[in-house]
């Protein structure tokens, strides 16, 4: 199995969750827009990490099961749930293996910034695509990744505006950032957008709906660029 690189700092990382408006303001009423009703269905979150879309789901009537590599974090989805219990049932596992939930079919999957982690795309969307139903739906959130690209950079313009700077978005590959953040611990594995697309379909997907959600309140105020040019992507497609 893959090494957790988010065993070495899954306490730093649950406290992030909390304290980053990103989570809160941007990435959960995008996601929630994308996956729409979902009381009764039964769900998979992949890569679950500490479970806090799991939990966000499950409080909304779905039936979910949280997976994901890193023991250290399913340590604290575990203690999530004893404090609230949900019925969320929890599993390791690597997204990326043929033997994943074997014989579980589900009515959605959500995959939460967690593909910029997985080396093997092409095994991460054909293992949503053997787990869900005919019809199945799937919601995926990312760091953009047309702005996110190694080196890219925020920079002041001559009229005191920001703007964002791109280098190398045709240098695929793992790399890490030097902001401090989530990146600059575990790295991630930057493609281009045709590549996250381009692979989606080649896996059984038809692509339903995108979304680039702009900052507002806290987040705007914090990375004030992010009111001119997004950080995130969310993808809905549907299993055909």
């Amino acid at each position: 199995m893959t090494q957790a690189a988010y065993n070495d700092i899954a306490a730093w990382y649950d406290n992030y969750l909390n304290d980053n408006p990103i989570y809160q303001e941007m990435l959960l009423p995008s996601l929630l827009e994308l996956t729409g009703a979902i009381q009764g269905q039964t769900v998979c979150d992949l890569a679950c990490g500490q479970g806090w879309i799991t939990r966000e789901l499950a409080r909304r009537g779905a039936h979910l099961t949280g997976v994901d590599l890193s023991d250290q974090l399913l340590e604290f989805a575990h203690q999530y749930e004893v404090q609230e219990p949900l019925r969320i049932s929890y599993q390791q596992g690597d997204v990326q293996s043929v033997d994943l939930l074997a014989g579980c079919t589900f009515d959605g999957c959500v995959c939460s910034w967690s593909l910029v982690d997985i080396p093997d795309l092409s095994a991460a969307f054909s293992t949503m695509q053997r787990l869900l139903k005919p019809d199945g739906w799937l919601v995926f959130a990312i760091t953009h990744p047309c702005f996110e690209a190694p080196n890219a950079q925020w920079i002041t313009l001559g009229d005191g505006s920001t703007a964002r700077a791109i280098k190398d978005y045709f240098h695929a590959g793992y790399w890490k950032s030097e902001n401090g953040g989530v990146r600059s611990r575990v790295g991630a594995y930057h493609r281009t957008l045709s590549t996250y697309l381009n692979t989606l379909v080649a896996s059984g997907f038809a692509l339903e709906y995108m979304l680039e959600p702009m900052a507002t309140g806290e987040r705007a105020r914090q990375v004030v660029g992010n009111r001119e040019v997004p950080s995130l992507l969310l993808v809905r497609a549907r299993s055909v």
